[in-house]
């Protein structure tokens, strides 16, 4: 039986990202799931400094919180070291930030990289339409996306936002008709991509969804 090892920059359980993968996935594999910041009682006292350390997560998939980047980074190898304890024969780092080097992270997928490759491989030029969780992540996230040839336009949108929400912020981002579309956060839905997909009319890439694929590919 194959095991899937999730490290999530918040606390686990995250029934709703495993979910995701589980449905992805050979019926028998084995999900583990395990949070950077597990066994603190004070998330809220690790804000984040500025945007550029600013990370959005889901609390167990109930609340929404903006935590600090350093503080993730600090914790990720020995989360990486517990889960390969526990047996997992892949692992994954369940957010779509660009990391810089961390112990351990060596053969771990990153779905920031899987994304980019696949935007890459998708729209050589073109227009680019970003969502992102925060306003004060625009700047950026949207410079972590630049590539010679390609035009950004983001807008923010935090992962709970209610439909009415979703279709706003997707009408906002129509305007500037972007050739496809990348929704920057592994807390976003199957739901809010299908708004998406049909008030802009534009291939739209769902991190949570297109990381499942690889580690299919992972751990066939």
């Amino acid at each position: 039986m194959a095991a899937l090892g999730i490290a999530v920059i918040g606390q686990g359980p995250r029934d709703d990202i495993a979910a995701v993968f589980a449905s992805a996935l050979a019926t028998n594999t084995r999900i583990i799931v395990r949070g950077c910041l597990d066994g603190l009682s004070d998330v809220d006292g690790l804000p984040p400094r500025d945007g550029d350390d600013t990370l959005y997560t889901r609390l167990r998939g109930e609340r929404d919180v903006k935590i600090s980047k350093a503080a993730v980074i600090e914790r990720a190898p020995e989360t990486l070291d517990a889960l390969r304890r526990d047996g997992a024969d892949a692992l994954l780092f369940a957010c779509t930030g660009a990391f810089p080097p961390m112990r351990g992270d060596v053969g771990v997928v990153f779905p920031s990289r899987v994304l980019a490759a696949l935007a890459a491989g998708l729209l050589a030029t073109g227009r680019l339409g970003l969502l992102v969780p925060a306003p004060e992540q625009i700047r950026k996230l949207a410079r972590k996306w630049e590539r010679p040839g390609i035009q950004i336009a983001a807008e923010a949108l935090l992962p709970s936002a209610s439909a009415d929400e979703a279709e706003a912020a997707a009408t906002r981002l129509a305007i500037h008709r972007p050739h496809l579309v990348a929704m920057d956060c592994m807390s976003y839905t199957p739901e809010t991509r299908a708004i998406l997909r049909r008030v802009i009319a534009a291939p739209t890439l769902l991190a949570v969804s297109a990381t499942a694929r690889v580690l299919q590919e992972v751990l066939a």
